[in-house]
């Protein structure tokens, strides 16, 4: 009797250890962690690149600002003394070539006229004279020395006849005492010192009007040392600014200045931009990209299959069924949809090229 307890006691003792052994077995199967798979409609929507193999273009973002082409910029100077009149143009207002700006009432224009006049009356007096003088010598009344005088004295006049209306077209023509202040070129008026009622002096140095054009401009950016190598005459720009997010003007690189600036310890360099619609004003700050094609080649891959995290970048390259695999890569440049590696992933491996971000978090769960 003692026998039959003790083999039931130990049957259910092994049956117990068996069901707790299954048990474990189960739990320690659930607990593993199971590889993500990407669902198949999820692989429908997003799209998958392959690395590729091509020419190496360096990119560089640096500062600038808008200033005006120094080239197409007139300064108006006074050519003449006396009060100004006339003022009917604000600053910014565009102007016409040979519209008039404002009127100098002038003393000098008025001498100016008077010379004019006396250099016509001189003329006629010394053609009388010398008509005069010609008669008397075929009468034998005068030596043929005082014809040739009376004739140099009437090409003498001339001269000064000649002298006084060149300088008086060269301040205006006008012959009532005004020299009329006109703008030489078409364009906006940039800068305005003088208005109605001043008196100003030819000898002063000051201009009274600046006018540019401004149907070109130029944007000078700031290159550090750490990229005064990069830069190149020539280099494609693209230019960015508040004003017009979204917007991109176009330029090249046309002077590079071969010094450091001793106050801000970088390198200026000018970018010449066509301006037709005056979209880009003076002192304006932009975003200056500079873009070069280096004789090399280097790997790269879709801009928007780049992770950043962690202080390291990663991709995700694509094994198949639905499979990824997290893999660090070593960044050298972006450059619009494209960013340029130099170790990680090889040419033809397929990386997730969107949605990698919601991926690559799943995957790290």
């Amino acid at each position: 009797m003692k026998t039959r307890i003790s083999c039931i006691l130990l049957t259910i003792g092994i049956g117990s250890l068996c069901f707790q052994s299954c048990k474990s077995t189960e739990n320690k199967t659930s607990d593993e962690r199971q590889p993500y798979v990407i669902s198949d409609s999820l692989l429908k929507s997003i799209r998958i690149d392959s690395v590729k193999q091509g020419q190496l273009i360096n990119s560089i973002t640096l500062t600038g600002q808008v200033d005006f082409n120094q080239d197409n910029v007139v300064n108006i100077f006074p050519l003449v003394s006396g009060n100004v009149q006339g003022i009917n143009v604000m600053l910014g207002d565009y102007v016409k070539e040979g519209q008039v700006l404002g009127i100098i009432k002038s003393s000098e224009m008025a001498q100016y006229s008077n010379d004019l006049i006396s250099a016509q009356t001189n003329l006629q007096l010394a053609e009388k004279m010398l008509e005069k003088t010609v008669d008397m010598y075929h009468s034998g009344l005068a030596s043929k020395t005082d014809s040739l005088s009376a004739a140099i004295t009437v090409e003498q006049a001339k001269a000064q006849l000649s002298r006084a209306q060149r300088v008086l077209k060269i301040n205006g023509g006008n012959t009532q005492g005004e020299f009329a202040i006109k703008a030489p070129i078409s364009g906006f008026i940039v800068q305005k010192l003088v208005t109605n009622d001043q008196t100003i002096r030819a000898d002063n140095g000051g201009a009274l009007f600046t006018i540019s054009d401004m149907k070109n401009v130029w944007v000078w950016a700031n290159v550090y040392e750490s990229n005064v190598n990069n830069i190149h005459l020539g280099d494609n720009i693209d230019v960015s600014t508040l004003s017009y997010p979204g917007r991109i003007f176009k330029g090249k690189v046309d002077k590079i200045m071969e010094m450091l600036d001793p106050a801000s310890k970088a390198m200026k360099v000018r970018v010449s931009i066509d301006n037709e619609d005056y979209a880009l004003k003076p002192q304006m700050f932009a975003s200056v990209t500079v873009t070069n094609t280096q004789n090399k080649e280097a790997i790269y891959v879709p801009s928007s299959g780049i992770i950043f995290d962690h202080s390291q970048y990663y991709v995700l390259v694509y094994r198949g069924k639905g499979k990824a695999e997290i893999t660090p890569v070593q960044k050298l440049n972006s450059l619009g949809t494209k960013t340029y590696l130099t170790a990680g992933v090889t040419v033809g491996e397929q990386i997730i090229a969107s949605d990698a971000l919601q991926i690559y978090s799943e995957l790290n769960n």
